[in-house]
């Protein structure tokens, strides 16, 4: 691959412009969590200071309150607030002003709900993070004053939303937002056809027949294993971008080893706080003939170092690529998931981003795409599903919806497939110290023109292995 700086490793004014900032239509991955032994339950206040039926943005101000007899984790709910999307396309950013128990302790995301209706094609999702603590029985949260906006800053329409009350001016029970404990759904109602009474739509499990596949399982012993390139692969060794400059992309940091029967790649990356020292890991199909259709891998992401001091500006990455041919190409095309655990960009601490980019501009730095984040720690494994259509492109985290972004960054042409882990910079830790992190890849898996539900890619993998497939690659060139 030519050497080049993805424009991911400069999206600092992008990614750090707003407190809490979800672009486009997209729904929270969070990872499953128990719920209290004792008895549980919530209800849901809601309030807004915008009450016209246009608006520069839309306030709706909420309180959670426990109404069980047991302590409510808040990392365990969820609240939708339902709206009607402006137009097909709209993207739309969400912030939070002011809260008791902290922004930094409140998420928003936005999603699709499975059945759109006149007034709901959209939902506003708040989750907590751990650090929001605990609801004793009869406690709240006191004030979220929440807002969310346009991504083009052009008046909303909240006159035609689902969970909007333009007479609700104080705090009040608000029966159009709903609330989950664990997943369950405990307060409120849905827009009609979205309640959990409805008949579920099961998806199917059985993948499509046919379909030109690239699958993976990275069944090698060394870097240096003749299969890796004759199966397509390049470890990458050339010097260049992202990452600290000076770095070396190091490939005999990409091992391979058993673990619970299947064979993983692991690539580390280290660093004694120099660049001198700084040791990258990329590994990429040397082919860029991947477009439309399903992509998806098992990848463990880690947030602290094998040893050594933590702090490190770490990316983990799973995406697809192609070049950029000149600056603000419209052709260009790359879909990410990058995991950041210790922060970077203007952000604090750990995040998933998902991004869609149309295109960039390197110097003066200017860039158009649209992305979704999760602020939460996601180590440990997870499977990571991407697909693209002819009108959207869909991101899922552990069979969860996590993003949908729009038509507009559709790509124009074929992209490789990667996987990277490098450093931002040297300022997340100074010291001096060697220190070094892994990023372990289980499978990889591509089909070609085909969207594939998650439960689908499981079974497709499943397959592989009972035939004893460690490797196939029919997509055609070109």
């Amino acid at each position: 691959m030519k050497s080049r700086n993805r424009p991911s490793r400069l999206r600092v004014a992008a990614a750090s412009s707003a407190v809490a900032v979800a672009l486009g239509a997209a729904g929270l991955a969070a990872l499953p969590v128990t719920a209290s032994a004792a008895a549980a339950d919530v209800a849901v206040q809601y309030r807004t200071s915008a009450t016209g039926a246009t608006a520069d943005q839309a306030e709706p101000w909420l309180k959670v309150r426990n109404t069980g007899d047991g302590a409510v984790q808040l990392s365990t709910v969820k609240v939708r607030y339902y709206f009607k999307a402006d137009s097909a396309g709209a993207g739309y950013r969400f912030a939070c002003s002011w809260a008791v128990k902290g922004c930094g302790n409140i998420t928003g995301t936005f999603g699709a709900p499975a059945h759109p209706t006149a007034t709901a094609d959209r939902y506003l999702e708040i989750g907590f993070t751990p650090g929001a603590g605990t609801l004793a029985p009869g406690a709240d949260t006191g004030d979220m004053q929440l807002r969310f906006h346009r991504a083009d800053w052009q008046s909303l329409r909240q006159s035609d939303d689902y969970s909007f009350g333009p007479a609700q001016t104080a705090y009040a029970d608000w029966s159009k937002v709903t609330a989950q404990l664990s997943g369950a759904t405990v307060w409120g109602t849905a827009p009609e056809g979205n309640d959990p009474t409805d008949p579920p739509t099961d998806p199917p499990t059985d993948p499509p027949t046919g379909g030109q596949s690239l699958f993976g399982d990275f069944d090698y012993t060394t870097s240096s294993d003749p299969r890796i390139a004759a199966h397509g692969w390049n470890v990458r060794s050339n010097s260049g971008g992202p990452g600290v400059p000076g770095a070396t992309w190091a490939p005999e940091n990409v091992t391979f080893a058993d673990s619970a029967g299947n064979s993983v790649m692991n690539l580390r990356t280290s660093t004694a706080g120099t660049p001198d020292s700084t040791r990258q890991t990329e590994v990429l199909t040397k082919a860029t003939k991947f477009k439309k259709g399903t992509y998806a891998a098992r990848v463990k992401f880690s947030d602290a170092p094998l040893s050594g001091p933590d702090g490190d500006h770490l990316v983990q990455t799973f995406f697809t690529i192609n070049d950029l041919t000149a600056p603000m190409a419209d052709d260009y095309a790359e879909y990410d998931f990058e995991y950041l655990p210790n922060g970077g960009w203007g952000e604090p601490s750990n995040i998933l981003y998902t991004t869609s980019w149309e295109t960039y501009n390197p110097d003066p730095w200017q860039a158009v795409n649209q992305h979704t984040e999760s602020r939460q720690s996601y180590a440990g494994w997870h499977d990571l599903v991407l697909t693209i259509d002819d009108s959207t492109i869909t991101y899922y985290v552990d069979g969860r919806l996590f993003g949908v972004h729009d038509a507009a960054y559709l790509p124009e042409r074929p992209m490789s497939i990667n996987f990277n882990q490098w450093l931002i910079d040297l300022a997340g830790q100074t010291a001096t110290t060697a220190r070094a992190y892994d990023q372990q890849v289980d499978f990889v898996l591509h089909v070609k023109d085909q969207v594939l539900t998650p439960a689908q890619v499981t079974a497709k993998v499943n397959a592989y292995r009972t035939a004893g497939t460690t490797f196939e690659d029919t997509v055609p060139a070109g």
